[in-house]
């Protein structure tokens, strides 16, 4: 089965809002020159109007970092999904390493702020990883099982439609290393494998899995070679328009 790649580049907490429309508007030109794939940029919250209305009229996917799963309340510091359908925004990130290494949040509030962004019509990005210790000691799959388990849990067929997962290992962001293309092609035939036990395999082969960790363009040709890899999540490369455009056009 045939999956449309889509290239994401995710922000954190870089660029300001003049900064951040600058590069929406050079990365929205680049992907015009390559249009058989998706390319989404998830700016930092305070840019997202902004970077919303400059894109607009382009291809171009505008995602939040993350996402609560209530539309409205006593939650200080967080975003809801109607806030980000009311600018435009339709994706999400959720689940990503940093949250989870970081800030602490599990896999039951992992998956709360996912159903919250599926009830409001806002896409999520399922991100999964395993730690360079859980590597090691040879427990990827297991922790791999248990994010995926407990982050789609209560989530039907029909609503996997709209999600897209991006196994990021932790061992390998910001810190220069990389998974070989063995190596992330293996994890992603896992991860399609293990849907293909939850859901039905045609609903598995159409789902779209993402790698992310120390993505670069002398590495993205390789990687996109790969059969079950359908995209990739782009940290610091995607701060650069020069390096992101060479991603978004992978050969």
């Amino acid at each position: 089965m045939s999956r449309r790649p889509l290239i994401a580049g995710n922000w954190k907490m870089h660029l300001t809002v003049t900064e951040s429309v600058q590069l929406a508007e050079a990365i929205a030109a680049t992907g015009s020159n390559c249009p058989d794939r998706d390319v989404l940029i998830a700016p930092p919250f305070t840019a997202l109007a902004a970077v919303s209305n400059a894109v607009a009229k382009s291809p171009l996917l505008v995602a939040a970092q993350n996402v609560a799963w209530e539309q409205q309340g006593a939650f200080t510091g967080e975003i809801s999904p109607t806030m980000l359908t009311d600018l435009g925004v339709a994706w999400a990130i959720v689940g990503h390493s940093e949250r989870r290494q970081i800030f602490g949040e599990s896999s039951a509030m992992i998956n709360r702020r996912l159903h919250g962004a599926l009830a409001n019509a806002v896409h999520p990005i399922l991100c999964i990883g395993e730690t360079l210790t859980e590597r090691e000691s040879e427990q990827t799959f297991a922790v791999l099982q248990q994010q995926i388990e407990e982050g789609l849990d209560q989530v039907t067929a029909e609503q996997l439609h709209n999600i897209v997962l991006a196994y990021e290992p932790v061992w390998a962001i910001g810190t220069g290393k990389t998974a070989t293309k063995e190596q992330a092609q293996e994890v992603h035939a896992f991860i399609r494998g293990l849907l293909t036990t939850m859901y039905e395999k045609s609903l598995a082969d159409s789902i779209r899995i993402l790698y992310g960790g120390s993505v670069k363009p002398d590495n993205i040709d390789d990687l996109m070679a790969q059969t079950d890899i359908d995209g990739v999540l782009v940290g610091g490369a995607a701060l650069q328009a020069e390096s992101f455009s060479r991603i978004i056009c992978f050969q």
